[in-house]
């Protein structure tokens, strides 16, 4: 196989063993663009290196099939100066450590001899749960805070609550609080430091909407409904998909931060809404859901993706 300049995208993610076909948007990017000729090159983020002024990382070349059960094939292992890389996707997983802090640092180093989506500087930039705070005004009520006793008059007056750590992921350590907990506060705190508290919106049990932004432009959403007594949306934790439209004002919130996200270099991004309510989690490390919207409605995103960068 010929691996040429400008003929590859490079993935940096979790390993592909890890990944489920069924849901997986890097799968489904992956897939699109290898059937334009495009190789795949996929490395672990551990395993990216500045060695002699060069940004390298140990990996292997890669062909997806989805028609197969093992739907990965390691072509080829190698070590590859990732300039040689027309596109890089940062697809890792959060949680947003000091680990992934500095892979963005390493391919700041690259970013204007290769498109690396999202752009490594503004991936650093926007704290995805803390960047919601300027559009607060369309958010259900919430505070950011380490304060206890904040959050214990917080509790008090908003009854029901959400508390989740700004930096987790996938609707893991999130709790619902009917009444102040000092020793869970206590020790969610200590954990997480700055912790995100939120008045709970009862109509998540008819599900969420996420919206899928793509280089500045709306494009297209679905909703997740949680599983029976959970208040969870995560398709990760249960949550069963469907197919939706957005309303008039999810429409105006979404082309809003659309526009702000595209000032800030991020490409590729998703929202979400609960009860027309933005909630606070704007997705710009490795959104999902672009495999789930193809199988409900047949719009396919990755298309779109790749078209917008003009691949």
């Amino acid at each position: 196989m010929n691996y040429m300049i400008n003929n590859i995208v490079a993935i940096q993610g979790n390993h592909p063993s890890t990944l489920n076909p069924v849901t997986d948007t890097s799968v489904f990017l992956a897939n699109e663009i290898q059937n334009k000729k495009y190789n795949i090159f996929y490395y672990d983020p551990k395993k990216i290196s500045i060695i002699n002024s060069k940004v390298i990382a140990e990996g292997f070349f890669i062909k997806f099939d989805y028609s197969k059960k093992k739907f990965f094939k390691i072509l080829k292992k190698q070590t590859l100066d990732l300039t040689k890389c027309k596109f890089i996707l940062i697809r890792q997983d959060p949680p947003f450590n000091l680990e992934y802090i500095s892979t963005t640092y390493i391919l700041d180093k690259i970013k204007k001899k290769v498109k690396i989506i999202n752009n490594p500087t503004s991936i650093r930039n926007i704290s995805e749960k803390l960047y919601s705070a300027k559009y607060q005004k369309y958010m259900p009520k919430t505070i950011f805070t380490q304060n206890i006793s904040e959050i214990k008059k917080f509790i008090q007056k908003n009854k029901k609550v959400i508390l989740k750590p700004i930096h987790s992921y996938s609707g893991n350590d999130i709790y619902l609080l009917k009444k102040y907990d000092a020793k869970l506060i206590n020790k969610f705190i200590k954990k997480h430091d700055h912790v995100m508290c939120q008045k709970f919106l009862p109509k998540i049990s008819k599900g969420d909407k996420r919206v899928f932004i793509i280089n500045g432009k709306v494009c297209g959403a679905i909703s997740r409904v949680p599983k029976l007594g959970s208040f969870l949306s995560n398709m990760s934790k249960g949550a069963k998909p469907i197919n939706i439209k957005l309303s008039k004002i999810e429409n105006k919130i979404s082309r809003l931060i659309a526009k702000d996200l595209k000032k800030e270099n991020i490409f590729f991004a998703g929202i979400d809404f609960i009860d027309q309510k933005l909630n606070g989690d704007i997705n710009v490390t490795s959104p999902t859901g672009l495999k789930t919207l193809y199988d409900l409605s047949g719009k396919n995103l990755a298309e779109v993706f790749w078209k917008e960068l003009k691949a």
